[in-house]
């Protein structure tokens, strides 16, 4: 078998688009690796409330993102402010159901798949020995932190009043 230099085949990433709304919106058919990996982390980070994520913020960034990413769709700075909002809008409007049915049916159920797969692995560290432990140590300066307020603020004769308190409530007898 002979053999051929990648460069000689000449590929691109192809920008192939299906056409919606009378040809003036169009929707990518294929999204870079690259792209399609920011969407997914921008749509966890935006979800996580604390340690666990919304599945309704997971819903819409998820969908708000694809619109943004894979169409033509421009948005104003203003507009990207409120992206709860734009979600509504866009949604409400029938665009995030138009888009998605004009994406590539492998490429949206692939994107949708790695996502819950994500969220599911971070739920699993999370609970691991190794995911408790790095959360502790990540949490350390900010408790540290909190403990060096309390020993800044601490007073003294407050602390001798509720010994003085408990003594008196155990009839005088050393606590």
């Amino acid at each position: 078998m002979s053999k051929i230099t990648y460069s000689s085949l000449k590929l691109k990433i192809k920008d192939e688009t299906n056409k919606i709304e009378n040809n003036t919106i169009e929707v990518l058919k294929y999204l870079p690796i690259e792209d399609k990996v920011s969407l997914l982390h921008i749509t966890l980070q935006k979800a996580k409330e604390g340690t666990v994520f919304n599945p309704i913020l997971l819903d819409a960034y998820f969908h708000l993102y694809i619109v943004m990413m894979y169409t033509n769709i421009s948005f104003t700075d203003k507009q990207k402010e409120d992206p709860l909002k734009l979600y509504d809008v866009l949604k409400s409007n029938g665009i995030i159901d138009l888009v998605i049915m004009n994406m590539e049916e492998e490429e949206y159920n692939k994107l949708l798949q790695d996502l819950n797969q994500m969220v599911e692995d971070s739920y699993r560290n999370n609970n691991s020995f190794a995911g408790i432990v790095a959360n502790t140590i990540e949490q350390l300066p900010l408790r540290a932190d909190e403990l060096s307020e309390i020993i800044d603020n601490f007073d003294p004769s407050k602390y001798q009043a509720v010994l003085d308190f408990a003594k008196a409530a155990n009839g005088d007898r050393p606590i």
